[in-house]
């Protein structure tokens, strides 16, 4: 009987120990997406400008890239040669990729909401950053 009794114990142990883990694996952090700096450059650009084009690739390639790029940062360009827009995106490197996916949203939303017709703008979240120009730059 004590066989028995030490089998089912160690079984039952398994048991709880494979559920927690199984419950570990499911858990989602969110990220901090508390604005730490949202900055502008004082040029702007108008309705119907080449950049916007540029603009838009660009916000929407940072957005996409850095959350699959090994080490959550991305630097990119736009293929536009009438307008070049530059790019830059950072996430924290302990959260989930689809976190990133959602702080950079979060940072660009806040950007362009703050930065209206601005042909630079950058937004610094806890978790995440992003940046673009007109000019190339180095951060």
């Amino acid at each position: 009987m004590g066989v028995h009794f030490r089998r089912r114990t160690i079984l039952v142990m398994f048991s709880i120990v494979v559920s927690v883990l199984c419950t570990i694996s499911k858990v989602s952090c969110v990220p901090n997406t508390n604005t730490t700096s949202i900055l502008c450059n004082s040029g702007v650009y108008t309705k119907g400008d080449p950049f916007t084009t540029s603009l838009a690739y660009v916000l929407s390639d940072l957005e996409a890239s850095t959350p699959v790029t090994k080490g959550y940062n991305y630097i990119n360009i736009s293929p536009f040669p009438n307008s070049f827009a530059h790019g830059h995106a950072t996430c924290n490197s302990t959260i989930l990729s689809n976190d990133c996916t959602t702080c950079l949203g979060v940072a660009i939303q806040l950007m362009i909401n703050t930065c209206s017709n601005r042909i630079g703008a950058s937004s610094v979240l806890y978790d995440c950053s992003i940046r673009y120009e007109q000019y190339p730059f180095d951060d």
